[in-house]
């Protein structure tokens, strides 16, 4: 439980990819599919039966190795599961889903957990997304927090629900910063000249230049993005910034070759719990909150019993479990609680380490973080040729 785990060897999402451009050559915006309507949702609905299996398509590290949650969901229902944890990157996983889907062909996998961001929007516009059966999700209705449940890029919940979220600050090492970091500013100071960590990916820094300059990345414009684009371009030009990162800042800081840096909350617990000198903190002009959603691909052969594994995880002990194992930040608030239940029960390390958990608004942030965390810009594929070269011309100089 105190071990540092890697999660991910890969950013979750691409800004310019190879799936991105393709896609943009297909035409995206003459083949989007129209909102579901209720009648055809309840007419599809109508007409699955539960089949006694489901196939999950999931990241690394994203359940327990003894699969304890599968197996609780196995004993409750009687339905069988494959488990495979073979999305490493959300486009990777895209440009390999596209033209199967495209093709009216099926996965093979009855839930796919992905990022919020460019490649979830282009799967739910296509029509790649089921929506969702919203009379066979009690537990995720009674259990989610508030925040989950009208999720920006998902209102009212109607293709996906959150598997786990994460937040992107700053880390800074203590070692080498002794004032206490609480503004974006930090990232361009030029007292550390040199030694900031920015990320290499197109909305991860575009979501900080917006933010520092007081800038809602939500509701921005192009104008917005392009003076963004200057201030981080500013940064650059003036040796603020030692390297743009991808998951490997998190070793840079951590050894000092960057003293304050862009961070996801996840692998920052990580260090901390290793007993490194990193510290993380949500600017106080904002930061980024990611949610990696569960949803039900087009053509899925099992999509009643998707339905009733995605909602089984929102049970608040699962879900406890879950969050134990992975720790990123619930979907489920009673969590906690749980959390700090089985603590007072635990001894050595294992209490420690459980206490760390239920006390770390990296796992369970306060309501004053989540008021200022702000989700990516939603982008159409016209948009997306505007901003992506702003930003990657900016890390990729």
């Amino acid at each position: 439980m105190t071990q540092p785990r890697t999660r991910r060897e890969a950013f979750r999402i691409a800004g310019l990819s190879a799936a991105g451009l393709a896609l943009a050559a297909c035409g995206v915006e003459g083949q989007k599919a129209a909102p579901p309507k209720a009648d055809a949702v309840q007419e599809y609905w109508a007409k699955q039966q539960k089949h006694g299996k489901v196939v999950f398509a999931n990241w690394p590290e994203y359940m327990p190795e003894d699969k304890a949650p599968l197996e609780q969901f196995k004993q409750a229902t009687g339905i069988s599961y494959e488990y495979k944890e073979v999305i490493n990157e959300n486009a990777e996983f895209f440009g390999k889903a596209d033209p199967v889907l495209r093709a009216g062909q099926s996965l093979g996998y009855d839930i796919v957990v992905m990022t919020n961001g460019i490649q979830l929007q282009h799967m739910i516009e296509l029509g790649y997304v089921v929506a969702l059966d919203q009379s066979k999700m009690p537990n995720f209705l009674a259990n989610a927090g508030a925040k989950y449940k009208e999720r920006s890029y998902d209102p009212g919940n109607v293709h996906t629900m959150p598997y786990t979220s994460g937040v992107t600050g700053i880390a800074y090492n203590t070692k080498y910063v002794k004032d206490d970091v609480t503004s974006i500013e930090a990232l361009f100071d030029p007292k550390y000249k040199g030694r900031v960590g920015m990320m290499s990916d197109a909305q991860e820094i575009a979501n900080f230049g917006m933010i520092a300059l007081g800038i809602d990345p939500e509701n921005s414009t192009e104008a917005e993005w392009k003076k963004a684009g200057e201030k981080l371009k500013a940064q650059r030009d003036a040796g603020i910034v030692r390297k743009y990162y991808d998951q490997n800042y998190i070793d840079a800081v951590s050894k000092g070759d960057v003293w304050v840096t862009m961070a996801w909350s996840g692998d920052v617990f990580q260090r901390q719990l290793a007993g490194e000198p990193v510290k993380f903190v949500v600017p106080q002009e904002g930061g980024t909150i990611w949610t990696d959603n569960m949803l039900i691909p087009k053509g899925a052969a099992n999509p009643v019993d998707a339905m009733m594994l995605m909602d089984f995880l929102y049970k608040p002990e699962v879900a406890a479990e879950l969050d134990e194992f992975i720790q990123f930040v619930t979907p489920v608030p009673a969590v906690q609680d749980l959390l700090r239940k089985k603590a007072d029960s635990a001894t050595g390390e294992d209490k420690q380490a459980l206490l760390d958990m239920v006390d770390s608004p990296l796992m369970f942030p306060t309501d004053a973080d989540y008021a200022k965390l702000h989700s990516y810009t939603k982008l159409t594929t016209a948009q997306e040729q505007v901003f992506n070269p702003i930003f990657q011309s900016i890390t990729q100089a």
